[in-house]
C-alpha cells in the first residue's frame, strides 16, 4: 500500500513538472510559425502581349527605388525603444482643539469642580507620503520581412532573431504596421514609427532558469494569501 501511494504521488509530480515544459514547448512552437520569414511563391510565367510595359513582371516606381514595398521584402527595425515614468504623491493634514471652562468660584458649585475637571483638549495629525520610478531601454537591430500589403499601403511586417550563447538562447520579436512613407532609402525604420507594435525580448538557459522561481515554488506563491 505505501508502495502504490509513493508511486501515485511520484507520478504526480512528474505529471505536474512535465505540463509547464509541454506547454512552454506548444507556445514556442506556435510563435516559430507565426513569426517565420514569409516565402513568396514564384508566380507564373507572364504571356508576352507585344508591349514593351509589362505589368507583370514586377514593376517599380523609380521614385521607390529599391524600398521594400511588396510581400516578402526585407525591412530592418532599429530598436530605439525607452521609456521612463514616475509617480508620487503626498499627503499632510494636521487638526488642534482645545476647551476650557472656568468653574465658579464662589457658591455651591465652587466646591464641585476644580480648574482640572472641565478642561480638555486634542489633536490630530496624519503624514504619508509615496513614489515609484519605472525606466526600460532597448537598442539594436532586427531585420524583418512584410508579410501583408493592405490597400491603403500599411504593411504588415514581423520577424523573429535568434541566438544561441554558450550558457543559453536569447529571442527578440517583432511585429506591427509600418507605412511605406516612413521606411527609409536603405530600407529601415526606427521602432517608434511601428504601429501596434509588438517587441518582445525573452531568454531560456541556465541563466534564464536561474533568475525564476521553480515550478513548485510559484505554484504555492499563486495561492498563498500572503
Amino acid at each position: 500500500m505505501r508502495i502504490s501511494l509513493a508511486l501515485l504521488v511520484a507520478a504526480s509530480l512528474i505529471a505536474l513538472a512535465a505540463s509547464p515544459v509541454d506547454a512552454a514547448r506548444k507556445k514556442r512552437e506556435v510563435e516559430r510559425e507565426y513569426y517565420a520569414p514569409t516565402i513568396v511563391a514564384q508566380p507564373p510565367v507572364a504571356q508576352a502581349n507585344g508591349s514593351i510595359f509589362q505589368a507583370s513582371m514586377g514593376y517599380t516606381p523609380l521614385t521607390s527605388g529599391a524600398r521594400a514595398t511588396s510581400v516578402g521584402d526585407i525591412i530592418t527595425i532599429v530598436l530605439v525603444e525607452r521609456t521612463q515614468a514616475s509617480k508620487s504623491s503626498s499627503a499632510d493634514t494636521s487638526r488642534d482643539g482645545s476647551l476650557g471652562l472656568t468653574p465658579p468660584s464662589t457658591g455651591i458649585l465652587s466646591k464641585l469642580f476644580s480648574a482640572s475637571d472641565v478642561a480638555m483638549g486634542g489633536n490630530n495629525q496624519f503624514s504619508g507620503k509615496g513614489g515609484a520610478t519605472q525606466s526600460n531601454a532597448l537598442s539594436g537591430e532586427i531585420t524583418v520581412t512584410i508579410a501583408q500589403v493592405f490597400p491603403n499601403g500599411t504593411m504588415m511586417v514581423r520577424g523573429e532573431k535568434a541566438l544561441t550563447l554558450n550558457r543559453g538562447d536569447e529571442f527578440i520579436q517583432v511585429s506591427g504596421l509600418v507605412r511605406q512613407a516612413d521606411i527609409g532609402p536603405d530600407n529601415r525604420i526606427a521602432s517608434t514609427r511601428v504601429a501596434d507594435a509588438r517587441i518582445i525580448y525573452k531568454g531560456k538557459g541556465e541563466i534564464a532558469n536561474a533568475s525564476r522561481q521553480g515550478w513548485l515554488q510559484r505554484f504555492f506563491s499563486a495561492i498563498s494569501p500572503f
